[in-house]
């Protein structure tokens, strides 16, 4: 390269030298990521770089329903159908029949007069919270938002161009003063069960509050497959790819929130609509789940979270351990044993609350359940977070 080209490597304010400087960051702050490849979505898989059989516990494929028969016959026939894509934005190209049947579903399982759909759930939360603002218009909105809200939501109401007011979490006080205070339309949003805690959101509490002030209660159910549901009156933003095993996300609500989401949310308006054939594969999950096998499903998913943490409310269960160093050691022994439990870390979660984070299905063997307790027992790491011995057996 020429000493005037933009990607010099040798000036230090070109953009190589600020791309190499920013990495140099990351590895400097023990922060490195990199992606690892498995063999397969199965519980019980290979590692490819390392042809190692691992048992996973870091997917929120709850049910397991991404791997079952029917699931996957519904997409190999969609796909022989419509194609593998959607061509382009529902409001350009149209969509497809499965796209219709799917959404009405979602609207019947949630007791909601309509749904939308979005190719992903991240988007669904950057275009619904966009949408709603928007209806505000120069009174603008404030949003009030958990503080343990998933990444999509705080990246949704950061792109509405509305105030945005955190509140600490779940807590009812001071969201109560901060709707109390404000001088424009509100609306609450927060997980129902949040994603790196496992605990739920007191979501009666949230919907008699947001009825006493006028404001609207948004509510992302990604996470809730054994409940709390959202109140009659919540907006539901939902995803696919968990409960359902598929991929894509959703909002369930009122007809008129749909219409102003189809006419106004970005993110569905200039994207490429979701795949049919992750929209039959989600459309087949949801009938297995509204089945008696979905009944049979989620009884064996609450059995196997009790056998690690009886009582847990959701099959995400967090061990804290405090330190990168201690997470990330943890996590790296566990996986020399052929379980992989991901180590979460800042910017994920705090800095001094890394943990793993144990993701269970349905899918899961009471004896994968037992060699991971062993494993765990074996590392002087409890299940229920509480560290016995803060070097364990990693020497």
């Amino acid at each position: 390269m020429s000493d005037g080209d933009p990607m010099s490597d040798g000036d230090p304010m070109s953009w190589a030298g600020l791309i190499a400087a920013r990495l140099d960051s990351v590895r400097d702050e023990g922060r490195w990521r990199s992606i690892r490849t498995l063999d397969s979505g199965d519980i019980s898989t290979v590692e490819s770089g390392t042809g190692r059989s691992v048992t996973g516990f870091a997917s929120n494929d709850y049910l397991g329903l991404s791997q079952h028969p029917a699931v996957i016959a519904a997409t190999i026939a969609e796909a022989q159908r419509s194609g593998a894509g959607a061509g382009a934005a529902r409001l350009i190209v149209g969509g497809r029949p499965v796209h219709d049947r799917l959404e009405a579903e979602l609207a019947s399982w949630t007791n909601r007069d309509a749904a939308l759909l979005f190719p992903t759930g991240y988007q669904a939360n950057v275009g619904v919270l966009g949408a709603l603002a928007s209806a505000a218009g120069e009174r603008g909105a404030l949003i009030c938002s958990d503080e343990l809200n998933h990444a999509s939501i705080i990246d949704g109401a950061r792109l509405a161009r509305a105030e945005v007011a955190v509140y600490p979490h779940t807590d009812l006080r001071y969201l109560d003063a901060s709707l109390q205070a404000a001088d424009r339309p509100a609306l609450v949003v927060t997980d129902s069960v949040f994603s790196m805690d496992g605990d739920p959101a007191p979501l009666d509490d949230l919907a008699e509050l947001c009825e006493r002030h006028g404001a609207l209660l948004v509510v992302d159910e990604a996470h809730a497959i054994l409940g709390p549901r959202a109140p009659e009156t919540a907006v539901i933003v939902g995803t696919l790819s968990k409960t359902l095993g598929a991929q894509g996300g959703f909002v369930a609500a009122s007809r008129d929130v749909i219409h102003l989401c189809t006419n106004a949310a970005r993110a569905f308006i200039f994207t490429t609509a979701l795949a049919p054939t992750s929209a039959a594969a989600a459309l087949t999950s949801l009938e297995i789940l509204r089945s008696a096998e979905g009944d049979d499903l989620i009884a064996r998913l609450r059995r196997n979270i009790d056998l690690m943490l009886p009582g847990h409310p959701s099959p995400i269960i967090p061990i804290i351990l405090g330190a990168e160093e201690r997470a990330m050691a943890v996590a790296a022994a566990l996986l020399e044993q052929g379980l992989l439990v991901p180590a979460i870390r800042p910017p994920t979660v705090a800095p001094g609350r890394c943990r793993l984070r144990i993701a269970l299905s349905a899918s899961h063997t009471e004896a994968q359940l037992l060699t991971l307790r062993a494993a765990l027992d074996e590392l002087a790491v409890s299940v229920d977070g509480s560290v016995t011995d803060e070097a364990g057996s990693l020497g």
